[in-house]
């Protein structure tokens, strides 16, 4: 083993099912202490509001999260209409408010479907994105004025799930970068009540739901992973199985003749071990990411 694997732990993804009241940092943080190892990420932050599905990527599984982030998401989020905050959540202050018991069930689901589909969504000014170097939600909390462009997103399921006096409790299923409290900002505008996210739940991230994530509290009674890198990128992506020789040369860097797969796939070697992310491009399969290097014993 080399000397900068040696002391390492075990290779692979954690799922976390992060409680409300901490941020997606702190649960990195804990998580690291559990499983005594420094090199743990995570694929697409939640607010910390927000419970749900967390991957966390454990030292070589880190290199799968930028992969990881991009892929689908599927929430249950509970919408309150009558009132507008600063946030787009029930943490922000309220700006503005309205009586929401004349809207109408047929209403609410026109604008739904206006929601569904590709649509361009203004993120909430609360967000993670950066402004000219800053995040955004930094810039509002030092009291500046944030206007954030439209981005494509593409919601394919927003279905309101029951009722409930001003609250609708909604599944919502997404591409990254879709923010579900916009959503509701954008569905009480349309509605002219205003509206605000004030439960948001993430039950699944690409393959990966709640059942198999366990508590921050379970993985520090039974600290390990929840897959192996080699279980984590069978589940995630297509699969490619190659002979020894074209093993050898893309554990090597060498890119290998394409197979015809659409998209990132993982390709393995013969003995199991998963090798590495590649894309094909011009006849031919390049690594993305390098899982198991020529000079790994």
């Amino acid at each position: 083993m080399s000397d900068e694997r040696r002391g390492a732990g075990p290779d692979g993804i954690v799922l976390i099912d992060k409680p409300s009241g901490i941020t997606s940092h702190d649960a990195v943080a804990i998580v690291r202490r559990s499983l005594g190892t420094r090199k743990v990420g995570h694929a697409g932050t939640l607010d910390p509001m927000a419970t749900g599905v967390l991957v966390c990527g454990v030292e070589r599984g880190t290199k799968l999260l930028g992969h990881l982030a991009l892929d689908t998401k599927a929430y249950t989020a509970t919408i309150r209409l009558g009132a507008a905050t600063t946030t787009d959540d029930a943490e922000g202050e309220i700006v503005s408010t309205a009586d929401p018991a004349g809207v109408t069930d047929a209403a609410i689901a026109a604008g739904v479907a206006a929601l569904t589909g590709a649509i361009q969504q203004v993120p909430s000014s609360v967000s993670a994105i950066k402004v000219d170097g800053k995040r955004a939600y930094a810039l509002v909390r030092a009291g500046e004025e944030v206007a954030l462009p439209p981005r494509p997103v593409v919601v394919s399921a927003f279905d309101v799930l029951a009722r409930r006096g001003a609250d609708l409790d909604v599944a919502v299923e997404c591409t990254s970068g879709t923010y579900v409290r916009a959503l509701a900002r954008d569905l009480g505008a349309a509605l002219d009540v205003g509206g605000h996210l004030t439960a948001l739940r993430r039950t699944r991230v690409g393959p990966f739901g709640l059942e198999p994530a366990r508590t921050l509290e379970q993985l520090a009674a039974a600290p390990g992973l929840s897959l192996s890198l080699d279980e984590a990128v069978a589940a995630a992506f297509p699969r490619r199985d190659v002979a020894p020789a074209l093993a050898t040369d893309l554990a090597h860097g060498r890119p290998i003749p394409a197979a015809g797969v659409a998209g990132t796939y993982g390709v393995f070697a013969p003995d199991g071990r998963v090798l590495a992310l590649v894309r094909e491009h011009d006849e031919l399969a390049r690594a993305a990411v390098v899982l198991a290097p020529a000079n790994q014993n």
